[in-house]
């Protein structure tokens, strides 16, 4: 366990940083988002923090938060619902029309539910796009901005990571996602989502990793944190999930504990490129793929992930991903 006194010895020195940060939050005006939000901005100078989310009342209460706590900071809040992959790319071209870099791009957009699949009309369960399309779709447009700011030449400027919190832990169970029905339009279940979801993050971060110059990407496991996860809920679903989260309140993770630990894991260098980086997922140190447990220390190697990688899944989930991503691309809506 990285303990809380390390981790806030590392924030202490983000000051050092130069100034004008740039980080995208994706799901960022509640919950574990919100939180690690509210610590990078209290951390680093003249921070230019965009939150993504659909609440803009909301939004407007959080954006005078954050510039209380860092008035030199620059808050932008971007109105969208990021299951539509055609709207993140809006939300993309947005960013991009603005910014020449971006150093963080934190994810953790998504909610509970046990209902069923809840199709979009792009052709994707609601909630596994929120998941793993969307968040795949953010990376693959925001590439550039993260490579170059991975390029500057100034030391102190060139972070650029990834982080998407979600369950590497549960990804690396057997066997795996059923590679016959990716998407899940035929066999879909809530369990079944989770795995694939969680799985797919696993090897598309890998596939980043591996394909993609400079950033470094995070797969990061939450622990049981009081999100609100569930506020989408069908109401008669409510007084249940109230009871649970009473009796899980004692193992769970503080929310603002949660802050400090995922602004760990998206600045820590630790988690970076190269030599004296942690172990990748891929069993590789430095690779620049990395999953995080709860508690900030890296995953151990795993037998389902290596066997799973040596019959391809890495390679077949991207080939299905960019399948998606060209259909809505190009008429609106995927059909397996």
């Amino acid at each position: 366990m990285v303990s809380l006194t390390e981790i806030r010895a590392h924030t202490s020195t983000l000051k050092t940083l130069s100034p004008g940060l740039v980080a995208v939050f994706v799901g960022g005006t509640s919950g574990m988002g919100l939180s690690t939000a509210r610590e990078l901005v209290r951390n680093t100078q003249s921070p230019h923090i965009y939150l993504i989310g659909r609440n803009q009342v909301v939004a407007t209460q959080i954006t005078t938060e954050l510039q209380t706590l860092n008035p030199s900071s620059t808050i932008s809040f971007i109105k969208s619902d990021v299951s539509s992959l055609r709207n993140v790319d809006t939300v993309c071209a947005e960013i991009a029309a603005k910014e020449k870099k971006i150093n963080i791009l934190f994810m953790t957009a998504g909610y509970g539910t046990l209902a069923g699949r809840d199709e979009t009309p792009e052709g994707l369960d609601r909630k596994f796009s929120l998941h793993y399309y969307a968040r795949m779709r953010f990376i693959q447009k925001l590439s550039p901005l993260l490579t170059a700011a991975a390029n500057d030449p100034d030391k102190n400027a060139n972070l650029s990571r990834v982080v998407s919190v979600l369950d590497p832990i549960y990804g690396r169970k057997a066997p795996g996602p059923n590679f016959n029905d990716l998407d899940l339009k035929r066999t879909f279940s809530v369990p079944r989502c989770a795995i694939h979801a969680t799985s797919m993050n696993n090897f598309t971060l890998e596939h980043f990793a591996s394909t993609t110059p400079g950033p470094s990407f995070v797969h990061s496991y939450p622990s049981l944190v009081q999100t609100g996860i569930f506020t989408n809920a069908r109401w008669y679903m409510k007084p249940a999930i109230k009871t649970l989260g009473l009796l899980i309140r004692p193992w769970s993770v503080d929310l603002t504990e949660s802050g400090e630990r995922h602004l760990f894991a998206a600045t820590a260098p630790r988690f970076g490129r190269g030599e004296g980086s942690a172990m990748g997922s891929d069993e590789v140190r430095g690779s620049g793929s990395y999953h995080l447990n709860w508690d900030s220390e890296v995953l151990g190697e795993s037998k389902v992930l290596r066997e799973l990688r040596e019959q391809g899944a890495r390679e077949r989930i991207w080939k299905h991903t960019e399948e998606v991503f060209g259909q809505i691309e190009k008429k609106g809506k995927y059909e397996s």
